[in-house]
């Protein structure tokens, strides 16, 4: 088992910023698939961005509607793993969901997740 806790959602205006944790437990992050998925009332659960090692180089991932929006980060030493959302949008608005494999082919889809954080609320008002 991997133990993934969100935190940092919050209520903000459009145009703010706003940082999401991803804390894991039992697995060092830089032997994982880590993404950040979300999810609107009545809607699907939807890719964000993914991030996983080649080597010592990060790659990542972004979903093409946060692209230049979104950045991602970590820090080893925590073994968290950061969202940085900038010029945030009413639409950016759903509960944000951590979520992390081990092997993961089409790293966009959640059914090949098996890890999942509890999810953070993040509502961007306009």
């Amino acid at each position: 088992q991997v133990q993934l806790v969100e935190s940092g959602g919050g209520l903000v205006q459009a145009g703010d910023s706003l940082k999401l944790s991803c804390a894991a437990s039992e697995r060092p992050i830089n032997t994982l698939i880590m993404a950040w998925f979300r999810q609107a009332p009545g809607k699907e659960r939807d890719f964000v961005a993914g991030t996983w090692m080649n080597w010592m180089n990060p790659n990542t991932y972004f979903a093409d509607s946060v692209k230049g929006r979104f950045s991602i980060s970590k820090d080893i030493a925590k073994n968290t793993v950061y969202l940085q959302m900038g010029s945030l949008k009413p639409e950016d608005t759903a509960v944000y969901y951590c979520a992390a494999d081990g092997t993961v082919m089409d790293k966009a889809r959640a059914q090949n997740y098996a890890y999942w954080g509890q999810g953070t609320q993040v509502t961007v008002s306009s």
